[in-house]
């Protein structure tokens, strides 16, 4: 199975030559993708400096933020599964392996990185952590789902899933907005667990506790609207039979 991997980045200088280095090192068959969102930094100057025929670069200006970014990279996807990967060194992307193994099996088409778990250092960053179960906990209690970390960075999708959702957020709303826009029309979020590095705000951190408010009024929004709003016009969405399940749920 092909896996697209789509990366964002916005003033990543300091570590986008090790996070590439290490995706296009992953176990697995790939494509990367990388959508510079208006950096102004060094990063399009690196970014230039790549020479490998499985990544893709792609500019925007100005910046829009990342939902915007993973929408826009998202157009250039060839592969039957998509994953999403920050810029920084927070994850690892040879964990690619045991979220695919998921999707291979065909036990779901939607695949979480699960970063709270024994092993993992949380310390450093208590804060946002806290957070994530918040939204997470939130997450489970209005769409009866029992995700473990919603707001971690590693949600890896059946592409055709991904390509048939009406997404519109552009910055840290797109984490909550695909959640519940998946769960809404009735495929389960499975659970892996994945290595994690947190870094802080002064090493470029970006998300503030503002977005976490926002996420909550997405995932609520969301809840009650009409699953036909959901899906873009036309679209196939795979393991559902539009012609009969989905009319009759759109009812509501």
């Amino acid at each position: 199975m092909k896996l697209s991997v789509l990366m964002p980045v916005y003033n990543e200088a300091d570590t986008l030559r090790e996070i590439v280095a290490r995706v296009l090192a992953a176990p697995v068959d790939l494509e990367l993708i990388i959508y510079d969102d208006g950096s102004t930094d060094g990063s399009p100057r690196i970014l230039k400096e790549i020479d490998d025929p499985r990544v893709r670069v792609v500019s925007g200006w100005p910046n829009r933020g990342k939902g915007w970014a993973v929408r826009q990279a998202l157009e250039y996807a060839t592969g039957e599964a998509v994953i999403i990967q920050d810029a920084d060194l927070e994850y690892d992307p040879q964990d690619y392996v045991k979220l695919l193994a998921v999707l291979e099996k065909g036990e779901a088409r939607v695949v979480y990185g699960n970063r709270l778990h024994p092993g993992n250092e949380r310390t450093s960053y208590l804060r946002y952590l806290v957070g994530g179960m918040t939204v997470s906990f939130f997450t489970n209690l209005l769409y009866g789902s029992r995700i473990g970390d919603e707001p971690t960075c590693y949600k890896l999708f059946d592409a055709r899933l991904i390509k048939s959702l009406n997404l519109r957020h552009k910055r840290f709303g797109f984490c909550p907005e695909v959640t519940a826009k998946a769960l809404r029309l009735g495929y389960s979020i499975v659970d892996v667990p994945i290595r994690y590095s947190p870094r802080s705000f002064r090493q470029g951190k970006k998300i503030k506790w503002k977005d976490g408010i926002h996420a909550l009024w997405t995932l609520l929004k969301i809840r009650f609207q009409s699953r036909r709003k959901l899906v873009k016009p036309g679209a196939e969405l795979p393991g559902m039979d539009l012609t009969t399940d989905y009319r009759r749920r759109t009812t509501d």
